[in-house]
């Protein structure tokens, strides 16, 4: 069965599972070259590490990191594009741009990678549309969303060194913003 390329990226979960291929591609790439695609991650108040604001999370520090986070993007991710693939979409630009800035700004002086920085957004997004939409869909998915995941909140503490919580709180917060930009009310 061939199915077009435009098809898969204009459905509704074609965007999710296409963010994920990209994730995976580039981990075996930089997997195979000693991880020296790192270097574009975030890198704060470098301008490098601007470069790193859209980069980061494509980027991660081996398998098991990029492995954490394929569950919940797919998941997350499906229930932000059940609003459409262009949702889906700025939301994921509006998370991954907005939480990169604020960790280039605020973050840690080191390489700030992977894709939970979107995990927490979606988390985010996903909460707080139900908080300010409160329709069915949206208290539904909030419901289910703090329900499988509403554990990762503990991520915002600086609990390890090696875990940017900068990452996990800016997306979160970002998540916020975009659910507060696309409501109803």
């Amino acid at each position: 069965m061939n199915i077009p390329m435009k098809y898969i990226l204009s459905s509704r979960f074609g965007l999710v599972i296409t963010l994920v291929v990209i994730i995976w591609i580039i981990e075996i790439i930089n997997l195979s070259i000693g991880h020296r695609l790192s270097v574009f991650g975030i890198l704060p108040r470098s301008t490098q590490g601007l470069m790193g604001i859209p980069m980061a999370p494509f980027l991660h520090a081996n398998p098991i990191h990029a492995a954490l986070n394929t569950a919940p993007l797919l998941i997350l991710g499906a229930f932000v594009s059940l609003r459409g693939a262009r949702t889906y979409l700025v939301v994921s630009l509006a998370i991954i741009f907005l939480a990169g800035g604020a960790v280039w700004l605020f973050g840690r002086p080191s390489y700030h990678l992977g894709a939970s920085g979107l995990v927490f957004g979606y988390f985010g997004f996903l909460v707080a549309r139900g908080w300010y939409d409160r329709g069915f869909l949206s208290l539904a998915m909030a419901a289910i969303t703090i329900l499988l995941y509403g554990g990762i909140i503990w991520g915002i503490l600086p609990v390890r060194s090696y875990i940017s919580w900068e990452g996990h709180l800016f997306g979160l917060l970002s998540g916020i913003i975009a659910a507060r930009l696309f409501s109803k009310k």
